[in-house]
């Protein structure tokens, strides 16, 4: 007598969600507060570390200091944008690269964290 057994594995489950959107607004700082303060009260270092994140040179963001508009800080956040496909205005970045320079790195730091996340394999039982 031959029996036969037959085991059936469950297909993997896959959810992507992309948005055209940052993942986080520009002063949700607080969501994140260790990464709050070291921006506030490190803020060169915590720049250079992102920088070097975002796979640029790890001291380009000491060249903000120049006066003006932070040319670094302005062509990071553009440049995140194009990569991740996120909608926004040059007009927008110019602005906050200005007047909130330490909370829109804490954004593009939550953005990369975000976006490396390591897929998830939710695995279901199947219906019979």
């Amino acid at each position: 007598m031959t029996t036969t057994l037959v085991v059936q594995q469950p297909t993997p489950v896959m959810q992507v969600i992309e948005s055209d959107g940052w993942g986080s607004g520009v002063f949700d700082c607080f969501n994140d507060l260790g990464e709050c303060c070291f921006a506030y009260w490190l803020f060169p270092c915590y720049a250079c570390m992102k920088s070097r994140d975002f796979g640029e040179c790890l001291c380009l963001p000491l060249l903000d200091y120049c006066g003006g508009v932070p040319p670094i800080t302005l062509a990071l956040r553009v440049s995140m944008r194009h990569r991740y496909g996120i909608k926004g205005s040059i007009l927008d970045d110019c602005v906050f690269a200005t007047f909130c320079t330490a909370c829109i790195w804490c954004q593009m730091s939550r953005e990369m964290k975000r976006r490396s996340s390591p897929i998830t394999i939710i695995n279901t039982v199947p219906k019979l």
